[in-house]
């Protein structure tokens, strides 16, 4: 059994002090500080222990991109977010070919057992079906309507679909909303123009989430003079909608951080890193997307750029980067600040039972980090696979 030590728990929009023991890689107890014991102890010595973070949105990182075709990108981006806090991952695809599709489910089925970096929790489907418009760094020559043929055979391929980001104002695109009701996945509002009105339909056709707010979609909309609602100001206004927010600090601004974090709250907004492959680098090339269809970019001012520099490709950072900018920037509390990392994200994707939180019985992904939100350990299954130098541990 192992026993982390005198940690401060941060769970449930609370900190405490406590001693939490691990046996088979669950939750066994928690306890007051000081009061346990076991064969292993790591003495936190006061740092903070939460649930590791849980990243709903994120395509690659350490070189790796999950379109990449390969076992070993998948692995080098679940090591690279384990080293800053993330346990748990949804992978998340780009608008492509259904092969390639096909090809990313049969390696997430690959890798998902290896007991390697972050958990794989399922999929995150990012496109094809999006508005041209609001592509984004997604490639336009990829992207189409929803047809009920070719969604239907990549639902069935691929069991593990959590969740699926979608343009609703697209033909078929409702219809779609149905079918993944019904399977009991997520369906998410992104890259789409839509106005309030296709919005209040989604949400009658099983539409629940929006991706990456503020980032390629629609604002207050005029049509023929009359202004209507867009998809910023509907994640605001219903409350049956949970958004993500890319809190780099580059995607958006510390105004917009904290109007989200005031209006929206903490059980309603997801940190998501939205991280391409060159997570965790600050400059040179690389590419968004799969190497081989891939698209150039640029690495600056803390975030990847298309080449004209006009556009976000999505960003380079880290969920520890995430909690931070929460902090500093949103003026959130750290008690919020973990929960839009852990609990919010888990409950989105309606996992509240098996991850996001700590709790006895559950599965033992905890992050231990100083108040700088700096990681000093990870542990997945109640097996330390990421500990920083000095962390005091016997047994």
């Amino acid at each position: 059994m192992t026993i982390l030590q005198n940690a401060k728990l941060v769970a449930a929009g609370q900190i405490g002090e406590c001693d939490v023991a691990v046996r088979e890689g669950r939750i066994a107890q928690i306890a007051p500080a000081g009061t346990l014991s076991g064969d292993c102890v790591v003495d936190a010595k006061g740092l903070y222990l939460s649930h590791g973070f849980v990243d709903i949105h994120v395509h690659g990182g350490g070189g790796g991109d999950f379109m990449d075709g390969t076992r070993e990108a998948w692995r080098s981006a679940a090591q690279l977010h384990l080293e800053h806090g993330t346990t748990c991952m949804v992978p998340t695809t780009l608008a492509s070919t259904k092969e390639e599709l096909l090809r990313a489910f049969r390696l997430f089925e690959q890798t998902r057992s290896g007991a390697e970096g972050a958990k794989l929790l399922g999929l995150h489907i990012e496109g094809p079906y999006l508005a041209p418009g609001q592509s984004g760094a997604q490639d336009p020559a990829y992207l189409r309507a929803p047809q009920p043929d070719e969604y239907e055979e990549l639902l069935d391929a691929c069991p593990d679909i959590l969740r699926w980001t979608i343009a609703p104002e697209l033909p078929g695109a409702m219809a779609l909303g149905d079918e993944l009701a019904r399977r009991g996945i997520v369906a998410s509002i992104g890259h789409s123009d839509a106005d309030e009105v296709v919005v209040r339909e989604a949400l009658r056709h099983g539409y629940s989430m929006v991706t990456h707010l503020y980032s390629a979609m629609s604002t207050i909309v005029r049509q023929q003079g009359f202004r209507r609602a867009g998809i910023v100001e509907c994640a605001y206004l219903y409350n049956a909608l949970t958004s993500e927010i890319i809190a780099d600090g580059c995607h958006l601004p510390a105004s917009l951080l904290q109007l989200a974090y005031r209006q929206i709250g903490p059980r309603r907004l997801c940190l998501i890193t939205d991280a391409m492959r060159a997570a965790g680098q600050n400059s040179g090339e690389s590419v968004l997307g799969s190497r081989q269809n891939g698209q150039r970019v640029i690495l600056e001012d803390g975030v990847a750029k298309m080449p004209d520099r006009q556009a976000f490709a999505g960003s380079i950072c880290t969920a520890d980067r995430l909690v931070r900018n929460m902090c500093r920037l949103a003026g959130a509390s750290l008690e919020d600040a973990v929960m839009m990392i852990t609990e919010t994200p888990a409950r989105a994707l309606g996992l509240q039972d098996k991850t996001g939180f700590v709790l006895p019985g559950r599965a033992a992904d905890l992050v231990l980090f100083d108040s700088e939100i700096c990681v000093r350990m990870a542990m997945v299954d109640g097996e330390i696979r990421y500990s920083a130098p000095g962390l005091p541990m016997k047994g």
